[in-house]
């Protein structure tokens, strides 16, 4: 059988071998993470994380399941809200790049190059 580590055994295999502390990371932690990340703007929210920490929540007593659930459907309905936003502010911006595009077209062809005259 094999002997259980202890604490200062698993510091030392976390700092000899690369990449395991990726592989023993929980979830949980990864979610947390993430999501503090996410709340100050420097990744993307991501929905699967909210829901992690939302069943973290709901194990641990921390939360009840119908809040976990009401806080995910709020999240969805932000979330979606959020895109729906998105999609119209870019609709909105295409007629304006289209008139700027059409005022430099037609700035070209009023700016047309003199001919040549004859040279003394």
């Amino acid at each position: 059988m094999a002997a259980d580590l202890g604490g200062s055994q698993i510091s030392a295999l976390l700092e000899s071998v690369p990449g395991i502390r990726n592989v023993l990371r929980s979830p949980v932690a990864d979610a947390l993470v993430n999501m503090v990340r996410a709340g100050a703007g420097q990744r993307p929210f991501l929905f699967a994380e909210a829901d992690e920490l939302m069943q973290y929540a709901v194990r641990r007593g921390l939360i009840n399941a119908s809040e976990g659930e009401q806080v995910l459907q709020d999240v969805r309905g932000a979330e979606a809200a959020a895109r729906k936003r998105a999609r119209e502010e870019a609709r909105a911006k295409k007629p304006v790049a289209r008139k700027v595009a059409a005022k430099k077209a037609a700035a070209k062809r009023t700016h047309k190059k003199k001919p040549a005259g004859r040279r003394r």
